[in-house]
């Protein structure tokens, strides 16, 4: 049962898979039951005792055959027994197959792990669902798994799936987009769900689906046409990611500032990068051109014309000299390789430094 008191998705598909043998044992013991207490009360009014009456059918029931009870002399009750052993030996026959369909899914269940499956996602709360375990969808599981972050990953290729599991993720065989998956996944307990599937349509259902279900989760999509974004956002997605356009981002700065990626390696500057984000800044390294804008320039005059855009934290000299937290009387030369911390534009914060010497344009804000 889900928070809402509805039965999960995950019931409703054990139920589907052992409902046909449950129902029909339960119908052949009723079957079985009923058939006996018939023949019992027929023996009776033959004048049987009614301990005679109820062995004698249970033996023909069972097919024992230690004998009569009683001798079997009239017409009714050579009937009668025939009558019980017809629909007495069938209603055990059918019992029996019951018995062994039953006990072979139950097993089959505890083999396959599906039991142990069910109990880890229902206890689940405050997770992270991730919707396809696609090329995006494997780097962010070892992300959080570095993270020791709760999650669970949905993946229709049962391919993909078993790959998951073989890494030791929490992984839901179904269809994202049908909202019983979503409930068997917990998404009315979960706290994030990244929708990162490279179907745009399937991200857009599965971000309206997921609101739906739980208007409280932060919802993360993907998206591959910039067009995209905006049927996201109105579906209910709280963030868009656009790898393409990251993509094209990203290479652009390696491009124009190489040194930024340089100098930001490993997983000390990492984190402090991610918790510039946070604050909405970033880190940028540029070389001071030959004859750049401020080349010559104070610390203090560069962050004046840079009109609160930036403020720089260190300086590296071509000589190997570096400066920590420069003061602002500390002249920029030119190949100095300076660190800016940046607001805005990481591209038109940097170029102040590399473009040749030219009136500053004045009043750029922080916006």
């Amino acid at each position: 049962m889900d928070r809402n008191g509805e039965p999960s998705a995950l019931s409703a598909g054990a139920n589907s898979v052992l409902g046909s043998p449950l129902r029909l044992l339960s119908g052949t013991v009723t079957y079985v039951a009923a058939l006996f207490l018939v023949s019992t009360m027929g023996y009776v009014r033959a004048g049987w005792p009614l301990g005679d009456a109820a062995y004698m059918v249970l033996l023909t029931i069972f097919s024992v055959g230690y004998g009569e009870v009683r001798p079997i002399d009239t017409t009714f009750l050579r009937l009668w027994t025939t009558m019980t052993i017809v629909l007495g030996c069938t209603g055990m026959i059918v019992l029996t197959g019951a018995l062994v369909q039953v006990f072979t899914l139950f097993q089959f269940r505890r083999l396959l792990g599906l039991d142990k499956m069910q109990t880890e996602i229902e206890k689940l709360t405050g997770h992270i669902i991730i919707c396809g375990y696609g090329r995006i969808g494997v780097q962010l599981a070892k992300a959080l798994t570095e993270a020791r972050a709760p999650f669970l990953i949905l993946e229709r290729s049962p391919a993909k799936a078993e790959e998951a599991k073989a890494h030791g993720y929490l992984t839901l065989v179904g269809e994202a987009t049908q909202e019983e998956t979503l409930r068997e996944a917990g998404i009315t307990r979960a706290r994030v769900l990244a929708s990162v599937l490279p179907d745009d349509a399937a991200n857009v259902f599965i971000t309206l689906s997921a609101r739906n279900l739980n208007p409280g989760v932060q919802i993360i999509a993907r998206g591959e046409a910039p067009s995209t974004e905006s049927k996201l956002f109105h579906a209910g997605a709280d963030k868009v990611v656009l790898p393409t356009h990251i993509g094209a981002e990203r290479i652009t700065e390696l491009i124009l500032y190489p040194a930024t990626d340089a100098v930001t390696q490993g997983a000390e500057m990492g984190t402090f990068k991610r918790n510039l984000h946070d604050f909405g800044l970033d880190l940028e390294v540029v070389r001071a051109a030959e004859k750049g804008a401020l080349t010559g320039e104070s610390v203090g005059e560069a962050e004046r014309r840079g009109n609160g855009a930036f403020f720089i934290v260190r300086i590296e000299r071509a000589n190997g000299q570096s400066i920590e937290h420069p003061g602002e009387d500390v002249r920029i030369e030119a190949g100095d390789q300076v660190m800016l911390v940046v607001r805005g534009s990481r591209l038109s914060a940097g170029a102040i430094f590399t473009t040749p010497a030219r009136p500053v344009k004045q009043g750029r804000t922080w916006s």
